[in-house]
């Protein structure tokens, strides 16, 4: 209603309207904020100035468990130490030492040969167990040397046996000798010697 005889209570009053409308009407108790925005809510249709945090906001991060990682760490210098050890063996094997021979023997089967036989020679070789060749010869009593041999010894084998089949034939009685001269690795001898027999 409006005129000069108008009551005063019900006056039109701009600047209460004006701020009616600036600051909205109050906010009831219990409303949820329409979103959240780090640390500042916001409420209703009003627009406030976003505040800085007093501090970070956001979800902690969560530390793996010590134990769990100390584990892991244990887990992995176990596999690289039994990977180190796989590799240190295998050049051990590789490059480590070189084939030796230990022991040499030469043998014949008990008892001198009778006629017309042959007697089984056996050179008894005994290595380091190491990967590698054997080259010897056979030299008899009779003037025969055999040409230069070979024997590849596999690795982890530390046992060798040569052989020479030596045949008799005839009358008579044969002091026999029979010498195996071992040319690499290293130079050794070993011989053997019996009695070929045979009456008439």
């Amino acid at each position: 209603m409006s005129g000069p005889h108008a009551p005063r209570d019900d006056e039109y009053s701009a600047t209460v309207l004006g701020s009616h409308w600036i600051s909205g009407p109050p906010e009831p108790a219990g409303v949820a904020p329409d979103r959240v925005e780090g640390s500042v809510l916001r409420f209703g249709p009003g627009v406030t100035a976003a505040l800085p945090a007093p501090f970070p906001v956001g979800a902690p991060t969560a530390a793996a468990p010590r134990g769990r990682r100390a584990a892991g760490l244990r887990r992995y210098a176990l596999a690289l130490l039994v990977l180190l050890g796989v590799l240190a063996y295998l050049g051990w094997q590789r490059y480590g030492p070189a084939l030796e021979v230990r022991d040499l023997a030469v043998t014949t089967a008990a008892g001198d040969p009778s006629c017309d036989s042959a007697v089984d020679v056996v050179a008894l070789v005994r290595t380091n167990g190491r990967e590698g060749t054997l080259a010897y010869r056979w030299i008899r009593s009779d003037g025969t040397r055999s040409e230069r041999l070979t024997e590849r010894v596999p690795r982890g084998q530390r046992e060798a046996r040569l052989h020479l089949l030596w045949t008799f034939r005839g009358t008579g009685s044969y002091p026999a000798k029979a010498e195996l001269e071992l040319l690499s690795p290293g130079r050794r001898t070993a011989a053997v010697e019996f009695t070929y027999r045979c009456r008439p």
